[in-house]
């Protein structure tokens, strides 16, 4: 993560409003970045009033390496960029060696409208980060980063395929071919086959299409047949059905090539997929991906609750003049977000391990099934976040409760009354003969 570690110093103080604000970074760096250009401003506190030192630098590199040794002239290390787009990333790659580069979420250093320009933005930022007021935003390694550029741009291209091939169902139901009513998949054996066979011959022969079923869908013949004879489909609507299949075709056999690539960037974290893999619901390409977004280093984020919260999995806290209001959760981990939903709910439905779904039943039943769905993604998210600080494998404090065969449960129940009693006892709240156990209970 960029940034170093943050020393506060004792002197000089700034007193504003009666509130005593030490200065953290003497020296620092307020960093206005845009697309052509970007407007930095060195604060150097010496004495109650600080020293500004403007200038503009070009993102071209040559202009970023000029900043960079105006940097260490004035013995500035520190430097704080509110993250605009992907333009502060050019900036940070040269600087991460030697400067601790600090990304600022925009809500955070957000100025007055009315009043500001390039450089009171610069000036802005610089001030709220010398005196501590900008939380640095998580930024991984750079090996994890160049991970998480391949899964995101897989996530892209799996919607993609996902869109194609509702566009391919669809051409065919508006053609009154209603075969996706009888088969579970489109894109089956069965279905491409009696598919291929429309869209690329000019007549219609019945029996040659029951020829084509295979399987079990060989006993439907007769309601396959209902599904698609009478379909009416030109051949600009075929040749549409050729250019969706083509591409489909085409983002299938591109994502095993990613997939390949992916495989040889995760094997320095080939122990960390596995371990994740011990979860119930969490398969290799999640991992993959949770690792890609979180990394494996859980000292960036301190604890699990800070880690759920920067993943948009906890609610907000909306309170005004003593009154709650409804908070949902945030926006935020549009991509580790959506994977952990898709894990819990495998979570949910495996049945080799009833953990999440005794855990998903208990709390659907009070809060709805959606929240539900959520609140099992954080339990999963903390699982991960103490799984990669710790080393062990999946092994929940309250399994043992979970997964319980029914007499084995009565006996802990015996077992658990039985102390109770003991300790009640030994305090002569009770009497000794008041309530007696059988021996078995006792063991």
């Amino acid at each position: 993560m960029c940034g170093g570690s943050v020393n506060v110093f004792p002197s000089p103080n700034i007193i504003t409003g009666g509130i005593n604000l030490n200065i953290v970074y003497p020296i620092c760096c307020g960093v206005d970045v845009h697309k052509r250009f970007f407007v930095a401003t060195i604060i150097t506190t010496k004495g109650i009033e600080p020293i500004y030192q403007k200038r503009r630098f070009s993102t071209f590199n040559n202009e970023i390496l000029k900043f960079k040794s105006w940097l260490l002239e004035n013995n500035c290390r520190d430097i704080c960029m509110e993250s605009t787009g992907k333009y502060w990333v050019p900036v940070s790659n040269l600087l991460e060696d030697s400067v601790n580069v600090t990304i600022a979420n925009p809500k955070w250093v957000k100025t007055v409208k009315g009043n500001k320009d390039d450089v009171k933005d610069s000036k802005w930022i610089g001030d709220l980060f010398r005196i501590g007021l900008v939380p640095g935003s998580f930024i991984p390694s750079k090996d994890v980063r160049i991970l998480r550029e391949y899964t995101r741009y897989r996530f892209k291209l799996v919607s993609a395929k996902a869109s194609e091939k509702n566009r391919y169902q669809n051409v065919f139901t508006v053609c009154n071919v209603a075969l996706d009513a009888v088969v579970s998949d489109m894109f089956g054996k069965s279905a491409s086959s009696i598919t291929d066979y429309i869209i690329n011959s000019d007549t219609f022969d019945p029996a040659h299409c029951v020829s084509l079923l295979r399987g079990s869908l060989k006993q439907k013949a007769d309601e396959v047949m209902e599904s698609i004879e009478g379909f009416q489909m030109t051949d600009s609507q075929k040749e549409r059905a050729k250019m969706v299949r083509e591409h489909y075709d085409y983002l299938a056999v591109h994502i095993k090539k990613l997939d390949a690539v992916i495989d040889l960037l995760v094997k320095p974290f080939e122990s960390a997929v596995t371990l994740l893999c011990t979860n119930p619901g969490i398969k290799r390409n999640s991992a993959i991906t949770i690792i890609s977004e979180i990394g494996t280093d859980m000292s960036q984020f301190g604890s699990s609750k800070r880690l759920c919260r920067w993943a948009g999995l906890t609610p907000g806290n909306n309170e005004s003049a003593g009154k709650k209001k409804s908070v949902k959760i945030s926006r935020a981990g549009v991509y580790l977000k959506p994977a952990l939903i898709e894990v819990a709910h495998a979570a949910v439905t495996d049945k080799k391990n009833p953990y999440y779904r005794i855990k998903y039943e208990r709390i659907a039943k009070r809060r709805g099934k959606k929240r539900a769905i959520v609140a099992i993604a954080r339990m999963i998210l903390t699982a991960v976040y103490h799984m990669l600080t710790t080393g062990e494998v999946w092994n929940p404090v309250d399994l043992k409760q979970i997964d319980m065969p029914p007499e084995l449960r009565e006996k802990e129940i015996q077992k658990s009354l039985h102390r109770a009693v003991k300790l009640l006892v030994a305090h002569g709240i009770i009497a000794p003969d008041i309530i007696h156990f059988p021996e078995a209970a006792s063991g």
